[in-house]
């Protein structure tokens, strides 16, 4: 049975990635303020859709010959022990009423099809376009998360999945920055700075100007631009002190608190 207990098959190694499924259905959860166990099959219907990936990536890395082939047996198991997972909760979501949250997850099969392609041309790095719209996938949870709370479908789960979309997206972009910064030899002058950090300071400058509009258009929470100002000031720091030299794993867990924060601020000020 070792051989199908392998931890880099049935979790995925991209840490990063977590929070992005994570944040969304804690801020839909808490949006919909009434926590039940239609919403625990929701959650590990979600979860089931997530850690799937990471063996059919296996699975598929193996058929191209990026990976020993003795790696699918376990590839295999997992894939079968997620799937029957999914197909439990989404039954019971379907029973319960609620099988219309499961059109959310449309969209993430095109999407991780061309991922799949991609990696099996190897060209699946750096893809800041496909991991955006990735991000937007699982940002879908929130409105899933949120309408199983409130019971029924309404347009406030749009403006969930809008908001943690874009937090998402300009997360994404300006992880980019900083990992670009660690290859610099030296911090270069403050316009220099300010113009490799052009387009983070952009998204989330638009991240927050859209917050604030649309609070004082009385459509969502005079508060809610906490979060996406904690987020902006976060990139203005790092456009102006550049990660020169850093290790991706002080990146990564920098960028892990800083989502942890916009999560929290953000349920706090919904």
């Amino acid at each position: 049975m070792k051989q199908y207990f392998k931890r880099h098959i049935a979790l995925t190694s991209e840490h990063g990635s977590w929070v992005f499924l994570f944040s969304p259905l804690l801020i839909g959860i808490f949006a919909g303020e009434n926590f039940s166990s239609i919403s625990l099959y929701l959650i590990f219907a979600a979860l089931a859709g997530f850690f799937i990936r990471q063996p059919i990536i296996i699975a598929v890395k193996a058929y191209a010959g990026r990976r020993p082939r003795s790696d699918l047996p376990a590839a295999r198991f997992w894939i079968v022990v997620y799937a029957a997972i999914g197909l439990l909760t989404v039954v019971g979501l379907v029973v319960r009423g609620f099988g219309y949250v499961l059109w959310l997850a449309v969209p993430g099969v095109p999407v991780f099809v061309w991922h799949l392609f991609l990696i099996s041309r190897r060209a699946e790095r750096r893809q800041i376009g496909v991991e955006v719209v990735a991000s937007g996938v699982l940002a879908l949870s929130a409105p899933g998360a949120y309408w199983v709370g409130v019971g029924a479908a309404n347009s406030l789960g749009w403006w969930l999945w809008a908001l943690v979309w874009l937090q998402s997206a300009a997360s994404i972009v300006y992880a980019y920055l900083r990992l670009d910064q660690r290859q610099w030899t030296e911090s270069p002058p403050v316009r220099v700075r300010f113009s490799q950090g052009r387009r983070a300071l952009l998204y989330t400058s638009f991240n927050l100007l859209g917050v604030v509009i649309l609070s004082l258009m009385g459509i969502l929470s005079p508060w809610l631009f906490l979060p996406y100002l904690a987020q902006w000031l976060e990139t203005l720091w790092g456009t102006l002190n550049p990660a020169v030299g850093a290790k991706p794993t002080q990146i990564g867990f920098r960028q892990l608190a800083v989502s942890t924060i916009f999560t929290i601020l953000f349920i706090l000020a919904w």
